[in-house]
């Protein structure tokens, strides 16, 4: 393998020159730069980075562990996680827990998962990462660095309940609140609910939204309008009835597979979806543009949140004083998509 001290020799320059133009830093004249570089590139040069981080004690990694790649919000988070680390020129390494795979959805509540968290972060440690990001795929509050890392970490899409690390997740509160402000400027006062399972933090979040947008409004909350959903198709069109029966003229589903089953619903009563009854999702999914008509929605920031949590952790990582780490909790807004599921009755 080629070194410094060949290169300097081969271009009659010191070796501090070589280092200095191989680090970016100043000082070299440019036809020594490029006299340098054409060196670099004719010996094939390649930086001894082992070497390097064995001086400066940083290995420019992050570790990821992902709860489950399969599950539809992974890989946008992961993507964010990657391009932040790119522009700031740090690696991955990257382990899938496959916890779906395995458990299906009883891995939210799994008791040996703050075990199997801490042996993955310790083996990352050993591997001498400068930072930690856990990708959650399942928004909650997760008990995930225990005892004391020694390196940078936060979670993404979830909270942590360190006092150390941050979590950065979705602003699901503003997102709620910004469709429902939007249903009811197009004249709606009478909107129903469907919600997600009540232990989540994204049903609370977004219930708590729409109280707001009401209030705002003068409309006082009605709990009749709200109904219990579980995410899934089913519970959209099994719920719609008692809706319709209440007499709204729109839906708020906490999320877009239900209101696919609002759709469905509807069809089978022969009611047009943003004609006869409104119709506002949550998420963004897929699915949203090909209903008919296009559901308007509000996006899961998830390439943000990825990207946002790796931000955090490699401003740890480089941070200059010696002040103790702090948690902070990191809520990302989404992006409203406005369609044609909602009818303008002013």
């Amino acid at each position: 393998m080629v070194t410094i001290k060949e290169i300097a020799k081969y271009c009659g320059v010191s070796i501090a020159t070589v280092s200095n133009i191989i680090n970016g830093k100043p000082n070299a004249s440019e036809s020594t730069k490029q006299k340098v570089l054409k060196a670099i590139d004719e010996l094939n040069y390649t930086p001894n980075y082992v070497a390097k981080n064995l001086r400066t004690q940083k290995s420019k990694t992050i570790g990821v562990i992902v709860e489950d790649i399969t599950v539809f919000c992974a890989p946008e988070i992961i993507d964010g996680i990657t391009q932040c680390s790119e522009e700031r020129g740090y690696n991955i390494l990257f382990t899938n827990l496959r916890l779906y795979q395995k458990l299906g959805d009883t891995y939210y509540d799994d008791e040996n998962l703050p075990d199997l968290i801490q042996s993955q972060t310790k083996d990352f440690k050993s591997k001498q990462v400068d930072g930690i990001v856990y990708v959650a795929t399942h928004e909650r509050t997760l008990k995930c660095f225990k005892g004391r890392l020694d390196v940078p970490a936060a979670m993404a899409y979830g909270m942590t309940d360190s006092k150390e690390h941050s979590s950065v997740i979705v602003d699901d509160l503003y997102g709620a609140h910004k469709l429902i402000d939007y249903v009811i400027a197009m004249g709606h006062r009478r909107i129903g609910v469907i919600t997600g399972k009540y232990s989540s933090i994204h049903t609370n979040d977004r219930l708590e939204g729409y109280k707001k947008a009401l209030a705002e409004h003068g409309i006082e909350f009605d709990p009749r309008f709200v109904v219990k959903g579980d995410w899934t198709r089913k519970s959209g069109y099994d719920n719609t009835d008692s809706l319709l029966d209440l007499g709204v003229t729109a839906i708020f589903c906490m999320n877009d597979i239900m209101a696919g089953g609002v759709y469905d619903r509807l069809e089978a009563e022969g009611l047009v979806p943003g004609d006869d009854i409104s119709v506002v999702g949550f998420d963004n999914r897929e699915l949203a543009t090909f209903c008919e008509p296009a559901l308007t929605t509000i996006s899961l920031p998830l390439f943000d949140i990825g990207y946002e949590a790796c931000r955090r952790v490699i401003e740890d990582i480089e941070k200059e004083d010696d002040l103790p780490l702090c948690a902070q909790i990191i809520p990302v807004k989404g992006k409203m998509y406005i369609r044609d599921s909602v009818k303008d009755i002013n």
